[in-house]
């Protein structure tokens, strides 16, 4: 299949996607040793070498395989770095996880971004939403991500990050006003 001989050209779009999920998941403990960068470059070695047995190219199907792969990727750098206390069930609670943000990615973008009839082309709009998320300073995509996709309270956040409720607010107000501006305003459908 010519598509499969250029694994690149495949997977190159999802990369903002991937690295958001991954800058959420990756463990706090192991940030100073990992970037989530590397989590998802190992993700596309592994998918590079398994895409050839993808029986499919649907954007949508690539996109769970690809969350998929990174789970394992997330487990396996955890893993890795915490041999001792090992968790059967931490990868699949891991997997649940990123589906669970990438459900709220969607979420935010189908009520903000997209009438029901623009569904086909959904995938496509997640993709711009992350690659923009991507382009948020550190934090203020951090707040945006744990907020809409992990569904935490500004005070949970503000614990994690070591801020004031207002101060998350504010990088949340922020976060989302760069965000619309990136992306554009609402398309109208005729």
């Amino acid at each position: 299949m010519g598509t499969a001989s250029d694994p690149a050209k495949i997977l190159e779009p999802y990369r903002p996607y991937l690295t958001v999920l991954a800058t959420v998941h990756l463990d706090q403990r192991l940030r100073g040793k990992l970037d989530p960068a590397d989590i998802v470059q190992q993700t596309f070695l592994r998918a590079t070498v398994a895409l050839a047995e993808l029986r499919t190219h649907d954007p949508a199907a690539i996109t769970v395989w690809l969350r998929k792969i990174l789970a394992h990727e997330l487990h396996d750098a955890a893993r890795h770095f915490d041999r001792d206390k090992r968790a059967i069930d931490r990868e699949r609670r891991l997997e649940e996880d990123l589906d669970r943000s990438a459900s709220g990615l969607v979420a935010w973008l189908a009520s903000d971004q997209t009438s029901p009839s623009a569904k086909a082309s959904r995938n496509e709009e997640l993709l711009r939403l992350a690659d923009a998320l991507a382009r948020l300073p550190e934090r203020m995509r951090e707040v945006v991500v744990l907020k809409h996709c992990q569904g935490w309270t500004l005070e949970q956040i503000g614990q994690r990050l070591g801020k004031t409720v207002p101060a998350i607010a504010s990088l949340l107000r922020r976060g989302l006003e760069q965000l619309r501006l990136q992306i554009g305003p609402k398309e109208t459908s005729p």
